[in-house]
């Protein structure tokens, strides 16, 4: 698609909860590509609209994806002297104004790729957000959707460890003792966003209790959701149960979206 002015990829990379970069042209002095006022977009992946091509582009471009990848949520505002800084034959001055527009993407760590966590993959991976997908076996990822990431570990305890702060968990593999052992690992970190677990009422039960005796206070251990998804969505059929998930974790997500 191509877009003719910046409000209307703005919008579109709203929708899309794609962070990005808007930078403007806020003077200019001598000879430079572009008028005070212009305006390129800069994403992660893409960049619309443009600022006079050249070194400069190239060095703003490259500018705002640091930014992207900080995460820097301030604006900032930087003069190039185009001949000495860039080598442009132009040879004026331009003052450029960077600002990070960050859209909230949560991160979604799917433990097992059985039935129900498949279909669930194939869910979440329509929604705005960054998935990492764990199994330890390897032949379970038979179909994987675009943009999920795949990690086929022995230990998923590890990828506990290693996940960002306000990350969202779903754990549904296929035994129980590591669900248990990764529940707990959630539990300890504690800057979780979300965290869910299959199974049933007496398997939450028995999970609550177990937990307990290993030293997790009782207001941590409540955070644990289970039985998963939405009580409101009936069945027990792969795809009904992945929809009950995937309805909780978007209605976590909105509410977390309205509090900023």
């Amino acid at each position: 698609m191509i877009y003719h002015d910046w409000i209307s990829v703005l919008h579109s990379l709203r929708e899309k909860r794609e962070s990005c970069v808007l930078i403007t042209v806020l003077s200019e002095r001598g000879s430079v590509p572009r008028d005070r006022g212009s305006k390129m977009v800069v994403s992660a992946s893409d960049t619309f609209l443009t600022i006079g091509g050249g070194h400069l582009e190239y060095q703003c471009i490259a500018q705002a994806r640091a930014m992207l990848q900080q995460r820097c949520t301030q604006p900032r505002s930087e003069e190039f002297a185009l001949a000495a800084r860039l080598g442009q034959c132009c040879g004026g001055h331009a003052t450029l104004l960077f600002e990070p527009l960050m859209q909230h993407q949560p991160e979604i760590h799917l433990f097992g790729a059985g039935h129900v966590g498949q279909a669930l993959v194939n869910l979440l991976a329509t929604l705005p957000c960054h998935i990492t997908w764990i199994d330890s076996r390897a032949a379970q990822f038979r179909a994987v959707p675009a943009g999920v990431t795949v990690r086929q570990v022995d230990d998923p305890i590890d990828c506990v460890r290693e996940a960002a702060p306000d990350s969202y968990f779903v754990v549904m593999t296929h035994d129980h003792p590591l669900d248990l052992a990764l529940s707990e690992a959630i539990l300890r970190r504690g800057d979780f966003r979300y965290a869910g677990v299959i199974g049933s009422a007496t398997k939450a039960q028995r999970f609550r209790y177990r937990l307990e005796g290993k030293g997790i206070a009782t207001e941590s251990v409540a955070r644990l959701r289970c039985p998963i998804g939405l009580a409101d969505v009936k069945g027990k059929l792969p795809a009904e149960i992945a929809v009950a998930v995937a309805g909780e974790i978007i209605s976590v997500y909105q509410q977390q979206a309205i509090s900023c």
